[in-house]
């Protein structure tokens, strides 16, 4: 300790920065004995210095809107060196954070860079505070496409969540790339050729801005002068291999569709029971439309949904209640896609009811089609074996599920036994 205080004296004094002390163990012989934990070794240890503090004034907040839609309130300081770095703008965490700390504009306030790293405002002086300050207001409004911005309730501790989302993913610049990727994943649209990748290109060259504008990219590139096949990286085949993916994905179910818009809370299983419930893509819609009223009939037919509950009711309904979300929803509806009602669920198979878990390599059909086929047939898919699990349908390569339904005395049949079964 006396060494580490030592150097934390000369800190300031180094010509190059550091942040703390590596501890060794100085024998090699016992540093291989030692090993590695994961990355890091078991014979070195760190040990930090104080992160490095200084004195600013507040002079405004901003907001950023980050790629899930969390509003962060930044506070825009005068500039300061902390740690040989000038520091002008450094986080507030959230709305409560700012509360807790009773931060105003045109404070004198301590920051601190947090690991040397990530600026960060501890608090302010409350004696050097002017007359003058302003106490903030956090925004209800996205700052950067004007939707609302909501606090969702926590499913898990019940209380109102700390962080402020904007509600308006389609068309939010900040989300809208991410939402692109997500509605073009592979249990979403699953565009052949157009990965994350090509959608970033895409977006950054103005070539897709929006869900819609993916189905009229042919269309326009028709009439643009510059052609997609002669993008560098493109020719003929392979824009007409993706104008082919995209037409054939026109056609879409239900489910797959209301997975794709990202709404909050909303995966693959709560798209199928969203899908269930409605039936059609129309009734859907209608359903949401008259849902964003919270007093509605149609506000408590979607609470009331098994698997649904207030959580994720109010996120889907402050979705639609969201015009520019609304407006994209209708017109890919309306005018680019061809969207199927889900399956009816056949009740009387034989497997209605169980709990399925399919593992090992499948010859006969894909993972994802193994699991539509059991849910169709009214079995539950679980991803693990357990004392509920009802039927294993093992492929070659099973491994630790098998074993384990082995060992609980769960039946476990074939690929081809699982065809048989259930009558196909």
């Amino acid at each position: 300790l006396e060494h580490y205080r030592s150097i934390e004296e000369q800190r300031a004094s180094l010509g190059y920065d550091i942040d703390g002390v590596v501890y060794k163990v100085n024998r090699l012989d016992w540093q291989e004995r030692l090993g590695f934990v994961s990355r890091s070794p078991r014979w070195a240890v760190a040990h930090k210095f104080a992160a490095e503090k200084a004195i600013t004034i507040l002079e405004g907040i901003d907001i950023q809107v980050g790629r899930t839609g969390a509003l962060t309130p930044v506070a825009r300081l005068k500039p300061v060196t902390v740690g040989g770095v000038v520091v002008s703008n450094a986080t507030l965490h959230n709305e409560d954070e700012i509360i807790r700390k009773d931060i105003r504009i045109g404070d004198t306030v301590t920051i601190q860079r947090a690991g040397d790293v990530i600026p960060q405002v501890l608090g302010h002086l409350p004696d050097k505070r002017p007359p003058e300050a302003v106490e903030y207001v956090f925004p209800a409004i996205c700052p950067a496409c004007g939707s609302h911005a909501v606090r969702e309730i926590n499913e898990k501790t019940g209380k109102m969540d700390v962080v402020h989302r904007c509600t308006g993913g389609l068309i939010c610049p900040a989300q809208r790339v991410e939402r692109l990727k997500h509605f073009v994943s592979r249990n979403a649209f699953d565009i052949e050729g157009m990965g994350d990748k090509v959608i970033q290109e895409f977006y950054d060259d103005g070539l897709i801005q929006s869900p819609q504008d993916i189905f009229t990219l042919e269309a326009r590139d028709e009439r643009s002068l510059k052609k997609l096949k002669d993008r560098e990286g493109w020719g003929g085949t392979s824009a007409g291999n993706l104008f082919a993916a995209i037409d054939e994905r026109r056609r879409i179910g239900l489910d797959r569709f209301i997975y794709s818009l990202g709404i909050r809370h909303v995966g693959e299983t709560t798209g199928r029971t969203l899908a269930r419930s409605y039936g059609t893509a129309d009734q859907f819609l209608d359903a949401m439309t008259a849902a964003q009223d919270h007093a509605s009939e149609a506000y408590a037919d979607l609470v009331n949904i098994d698997g649904i509950g207030d959580v994720v009711a109010r996120a889907v309904a402050e979705f639609f209640a969201e015009p520019h979300n609304l407006s994209v929803v209708k017109e890919l509806v309306d005018e680019h896609l061809d969207i199927q009602p889900l399956e009816a669920v056949d009740t009387g198979s034989p497997v209605s009811g169980m709990t399925v878990v399919f593992t090992g390599a499948l010859e006969r059909m894909t993972r994802d089609e193994a699991k539509a086929m059991a849910e169709r047939l009214g079995a539950k898919v679980a991803g693990s074996v357990s004392k509920k699990t009802n039927l294993v349908v093992a492929g070659p390569g099973a491994g630790s599920k098998l074993k384990k339904a082995t060992e609980l005395g769960v039946e476990v049949i074939s690929e081809d036994d699982w065809f048989v079964r259930v009558g196909a």
